[in-house]
């Protein structure tokens, strides 16, 4: 009886349980099943310490190049035209310096045909020229910029290495600044050169040339020699600050980044072409993972202004010599004149008017230094006659001449001197002022029709202004008192004819200037010798 009872006991609490699960299932008073967990989420690991993510990796899409055209830009400064096929230039047209005086001429080229076949502006890879082994792509347009800044984008493929050329141009200045972003298939250490490339653009005379030119750690350096760089081209390696084609008034340089090894090389090629490269050597390119080039280029007039706001001290392309302390002001004051004359003529007559009044208590010393030697001439005769075999004692009674009458011997010669490098200064400042390129003064000889003192920064062509300078310096010389015996006055007086031979091919500013400067001198002279009479 107890056996049933408890077997019965059993059965139901089975059935209640049973029964109870599938009623409250049915119901809905029992929450989801919830789904197993894979065994790994299970049996998660204790949290790692996040990592940096690698770099990003750009996928190599397979490049598809397009027909290469031209592309143009146009500013308020120039209008430069590039192919698309390697983003080269094709020309370089500056729209304020004409290529010559003549009424019809054009505007000056800084890529002219023949230099644009050696490609300015493009990349050589491992001594590779990207422009016509490379692919490239272009999907942009012309500019036109009036303010502001605007970008051109060239895309290329070399060896497995895409290319992505941003070269971006400002309205305001001739500087271009660019960025290439090098993307390998496989990791290497590539070269990367900046080309240039550029035909003669100095005026062709001794005092404007050509020259491959570089800035080496701050230092200028140049090479003039054309046969030297046609036979065997110019070479320098280190931190290369810029580097490049100049003459007196314009420039073409590449300007990498500071910091670098770079090299950069420079010759003559066929047909007249001043070609140079800048080098970058050992960049590190790692597969599939985007290495950045900064570079900028210059093509256009060594404006002062300008190139001071250039980075890597394009400035120094301006070279003033050693008293450049001295240059600089006066160019400054030269352009403060123009700017309210408005003629470079006058305004070289103006700060030489300027410096001789500067000068006129040094100049007035020297004059009367003069009249006191001339008046001492028959006493130092006397003594040369009594002395003529003892040097030593003429010298002696020479000095206690000059100390008794209070007379400097070099008191003529002295104030001369401490203008020389004020003269030198201006000479610099006058050759190297872009604005004197063109810059008329008397533009026809009076009275004709014929070009005459109608660009400063070349020669006078009929040699009228030498001619009439070497005649104020003979004046000048036969003016000075008497020195030393007639055969030394005859020696001085060929002087004026050696500096004509000197100045006959001189930019006329700098005749200018010697001519204003010598009729100032004779009327000064006149004076201080009628005031000691």
């Amino acid at each position: 009886m107890d056996n049933r009872r408890l077997i019965i006991a059993v059965v139901a609490c089975i059935v209640i349980i049973l029964g109870w699960q599938g009623l409250a299932q049915y119901m809905g008073w029992l929450p989801e099943p919830t789904p197993p967990q894979p065994a790994a989420e299970q049996t998660a690991p204790a949290p790692v310490p996040t990592q940096p993510a690698p770099a990003a990796i750009v996928p190599q899409v397979k490049f598809v190049p397009s027909e290469g055209r031209e592309v143009r830009v146009d500013t308020p400064l120039y209008t430069a035209v590039f192919h698309s096929g390697g983003g080269v230039l094709q020309s370089f047209t500056l729209k304020h310096y004409k290529a010559n005086l003549l009424p019809d001429s054009p505007d000056l080229n800084m890529v002219t045909p023949a230099a644009a076949t050696v490609a300015p502006m493009g990349l050589l890879i491992n001594g590779q020229p990207s422009w016509n082994m490379g692919q490239w792509s272009f999907d942009g347009s012309d500019i036109t910029l009036k303010d502001g800044d605007a970008k051109l984008t060239f895309q290329g493929e070399l060896n497995g290495i895409r290319i992505l050329r941003e070269i971006t141009f400002h309205a305001s200045t001739y500087l271009m600044d660019e960025k290439v972003t090098l993307t390998p298939a496989a990791g290497s250490v590539a070269r990367m050169s900046y080309n240039l490339g550029s035909t003669n653009f100095s005026s062709e005379n001794q005092y404007d040339v050509m020259s491959m030119a570089w800035n080496l750690k701050g230092s200028l350096d140049r090479d003039t020699d054309v046969e030297d760089l046609t036979k065997e081209g110019v070479m320098a390696n280190g931190d290369i600050y810029w580097a490049g084609t100049m003459s007196n008034y314009f420039l073409s340089a590449v300007i990498p980044e500071k910091g670098q090894n770079t090299v950069f090389k420079g010759r003559i090629t066929e047909g007249g072409v001043w070609r140079t490269a800048v080098e970058l050597s050992d960049v590190a390119l790692t597969a599939g993972q985007p290495t950045t080039l900064s570079t900028s280029w210059w093509l256009g007039p060594k404006s002062r202004d300008l190139l001071a706001a250039a980075p890597n001290d394009l400035k120094s392309s301006i070279d003033m010599g050693i008293f450049s302390f001295v240059a600089v002001p006066l160019l400054k004051l030269l352009t403060l004149f123009e700017s309210f004359m408005g003629n470079w003529g006058l305004a070289i007559i103006l700060l030489t008017i300027l410096i001789k009044i500067v000068f006129w208590p040094l100049s007035r010393k020297s004059f009367k230094s003069m009249e006191q030697m001339k008046k001492l001439q028959p006493m130092m005769k006397q003594l040369q006659e009594k002395h003529k075999g003892d040097k030593e004692a003429l010298s002696r009674e020479m000095m206690q001449l000059y100390k008794t009458y209070g007379v400097n011997p070099m008191g003529g010669c002295l104030p001369i001197l401490i203008q020389l490098p004020v003269f030198v200064a201006l000479y610099q400042a006058l050759l190297n002022c872009i604005e004197l390129r063109h810059a008329s003064f008397i533009t026809y000889l009076p009275g004709t029709d014929l070009l005459w003192l109608a660009d400063l920064s070349v020669k006078d062509p009929f040699y009228i202004t030498p001619l009439i300078m070497g005649a104020t310096m003979f004046l000048q010389q036969w003016l000075s008192p008497a020195m030393g015996d007639p055969q030394q006055r005859k020696i001085m007086l060929i002087m004026p004819v050696v500096f004509t031979v000197m100045f006959i091919n001189f930019p006329s500013g700098l005749v200018l200037y010697w001519l204003c400067n010598n009729i100032l001198s004779i009327l000064q002279q006149s004076w201080t010798l009628h005031r000691t009479k």
